[in-house]
């Protein structure tokens, strides 16, 4: 099922970039809590549910563009999770950093992940424990890599207003910092290029699920601050609790 759902991706990373190439409007409006969300992001949405409900119709989808009420969703065992375009800000910012994620989740656990960057041509995925990158038509297993010192892989939307992240590189010893935007932060630290991703900022559970999946196939530990591991039973509530992401 990986593959048909990395297809699935690609296909819903091609409505985005009809959108980004300008070759269909953007229409930009804000939601409720004034993120920003464009007709890619509907786009990529459409695509994927379709996409979902044909391949596996038993299986209900929890999408950042649809999500179901709680009374709907509290009883979920297995579901897939789904952000359609992860990184609308770098979207509209047009550096590329932006992603389709879809995520299976089953007993709380991300056992499958897609991470797809249309504008880069990157593709991750994970399943069965094992954790994989496609760029340029190759296709290769991805781990984990010790480095010291690590490099810090941080938020490029939200890292310069984040004042626990800047008490807790200062505390942290040698290291270096890089800054990237969606769900590739993740997936920098599963291929091997970054050693940590701190979070403290808020996310919600479609932002991570996918990345999630990625970065524990390929080694890494995600765990919130607490030390327990990131959990995505239904629970009402979308937002995350602060997490890291890390080899160590």
């Amino acid at each position: 099922m990986l593959e048909q759902i990395c297809q699935l991706a690609r296909k819903a990373g091609d409505a985005i970039m009809k959108v980004y190439d300008g070759e269909a409007p953007l229409n930009v409006s804000h939601k409720s809590d004034d993120s920003p969300v464009t007709a890619a992001d509907l786009a990529a949405h459409a695509v994927i549910a379709e996409g979902l409900a044909a391949l596996t119709p038993e299986l209900p989808v929890l999408s950042e563009e649809d999500p179901p009420g709680w009374d709907v969703r509290q009883h979920w065992q297995r579901y897939w999770l789904v952000d359609p375009l992860d990184g609308t800000k770098e979207f509209l910012k047009r550096n590329g950093e932006f992603t389709v994620n879809i995520a299976l989740i089953e007993q709380g656990k991300p056992t499958l992940g897609v991470v797809y960057a249309p504008a880069l041509g990157i593709l991750y995925s994970a399943a069965e424990g094992k954790a994989w990158k496609e760029e340029g038509g190759n296709k290769e297993q991805i781990h984990i890599r010790d480095a010291r010192p690590p490099l810090v892989v941080i938020s490029r939307s939200h890292a310069a207003s984040d004042e626990e992240l800047k008490e807790y590189l200062n505390q942290m010893g040698e290291h270096q910092t890089t800054a990237i935007g969606s769900s590739l932060k993740f997936c920098l630290v599963a291929e091997g290029k970054a050693q940590l991703y701190p979070r403290f900022g808020p996310t919600n559970i479609w932002d991570t699920g996918a990345g999630h999946a990625v970065a524990i196939a390929a080694g890494a530990h995600v765990h919130d601050w607490q030390g327990k591991t990131l959990d995505y039973a239904p629970r009402e509530s979308f937002l995350n609790p602060g997490f890291r992401v890390s080899i160590f």
